[in-house]
């Protein structure tokens, strides 16, 4: 009996110490950068919400997509100035988007469509479709999210926190928009 005592006494030991090396192990961020990242939580809550956000979104879903039949492969072939691009960017969406982007909080912009695919933004993603990434995943659920690391951004190479919202209509999640807060 004292034996089983020992060994469940200490494989709880095990467990906590562990439990304290992976809480340790995560990265929190600084109290500035996460005040900064509720803020920016808050606002893409509210660009998430414009009309002509939800419209563009609700039109890529019926349609299957902005770009039928594109893929991430064939995105990274076309160069930033082709039409197909350059269609997602001039659409009233991505002026929005362009708009909002201004904010030097932030150094990127995107909206995604209910399967992950660009919708809109102020230029060419890295990925068409990104719905295998935290951001898209998180945010799905139907809840805004942000990453608790600063890491250098993908596409801009600024250190950043990234942080998505659900695009709703009629209390439905139909898409995703997601920024990258800058952490410098």
């Amino acid at each position: 009996m004292m034996h089983v005592v020992r060994k469940s006494t200490l494989l709880m030991l095990f467990v906590a110490v562990a439990g304290l090396q992976i809480s340790a192990a995560r990265a929190d961020l600084p109290a500035n950068i996460a005040a900064k990242v509720e803020t920016y939580k808050k606002k893409l809550v509210d660009w998430a919400a414009h009309p002509t956000i939800v419209k563009a979104v609700k039109d890529a879903n019926a349609a299957g997509g902005p770009l039928p039949g594109m893929n991430n492969g064939k995105w990274d072939a076309l160069a930033d100035n082709d039409p197909q691009v350059l269609g997602i960017l001039s659409t009233p969406a991505s002026k929005l988007v362009i708009q909002w982007e201004g904010d030097k909080g932030i150094n990127k912009l995107f909206v995604r469509d209910e399967k992950g695919n660009m919708v809109a933004g102020s230029s060419k993603s890295l990925l068409y479709n990104a719905a295998a990434r935290p951001p898209v995943k998180e945010a799905m659920k139907g809840k805004p999210w942000n990453a608790n690391e600063i890491k250098p951004d993908p596409t801009t190479q600024i250190k950043s926190v990234h942080v998505s919202a659900p695009v709703m209509d009629g209390g439905k999640v139909i898409g995703v928009i997601h920024t990258a807060v800058t952490a410098e």
